[in-house]
């Protein structure tokens, strides 16, 4: 994971702040006061028995070491003085905004699909206000944090995401969460089509469906559209609470 030069943001001198974080296809710079941690969907409906994904018929039964890497990249993003970023997919309970059968969303959702083949869970699946929608127990928001609603697999899509983080400067964007291969994928694509530098936690995230979505999915991003890292190489990077740390409002 060497390379003579890290990308990653520089000034209009060229300088390059912060700190260079190991990743493939090569190293990249972030600075602190530039990024943001982003934590996508870590829901009841994606990560717990008995959510939306389980019944659904994917498997969940691997999310728990996810989320405590997840827990433990958090922690060091807010001692470095990261922003942290919680997103939650879903929609309304009468489900207006999922779309009805002239939207493309009515047809491919597997939440939408589980409700018309079991109309008994209607109103539970991702619905606003429901356990499902819930973030999971050991995943919280602190005062500082911003949590995000979105309605679509991207989280740039009919949200304020984008004018957040232009805002306060951003230009990283170091992602976790569920799943790889459909909402953290959809976000960084946008993220990339919009400028942000795209960094994906590989034990960080987990799929929907099988192993090779995750592989397929990590290789795609390397590939073309962003970094791969992983939680351990994060805190190394950024290193023990830092003095410097700016504050967040």
């Amino acid at each position: 994971m060497e390379a003579e030069t890290p990308a990653g943001y520089r000034d209009a001198q060229g300088r390059c702040g912060g700190v260079v974080l190991p990743a493939r296809p090569e190293p990249v710079a972030l600075d602190p006061a530039t990024s943001a941690l982003i934590v996508v969907d870590m829901q009841n409906a994606y990560a717990s028995a008995g959510g939306y994904l389980d019944l659904a018929g994917f498997d969940v039964s691997q999310t728990g070491p996810v989320i405590a890497r997840i827990a433990r990249a958090v922690a060091a993003a807010r001692a470095a003085g990261i922003l942290v970023i919680w997103f939650q997919n879903g929609w309304d309970p009468d489900y207006v905004e999922a779309g009805g059968p002239g939207s493309p969303n009515w047809h491919k959702s597997n939440a939408l699909k589980t409700m018309r083949r079991r109309p008994e869970m209607n109103q539970r699946l991702l619905a606003r206000g429901s356990w499902d929608y819930e973030l999971v127990d050991a995943l919280r928001p602190e005062p500082g944090d911003i949590v995000l609603p979105k309605p679509r697999y991207s989280g740039f899509y009919n949200t304020p995401l984008d004018s957040m983080l232009r805002a306060r400067g951003i230009r990283t964007l170091i992602f976790t969460g569920i799943a790889t291969n459909v909402c953290v994928e959809s976000t960084l694509r946008d993220g990339y089509h919009r400028e942000y530098f795209g960094i994906v936690l590989a034990d960080a995230t987990h799929q929907a469906g099988p192993p090779s979505l995750q592989e397929g999915a990590l290789r795609n991003i390397e590939t073309f559209f962003g970094w791969v890292s992983d939680v351990d190489a994060l805190a190394a990077a950024l290193g023990p609470e830092r003095s410097d740390a700016p504050e967040r409002a």
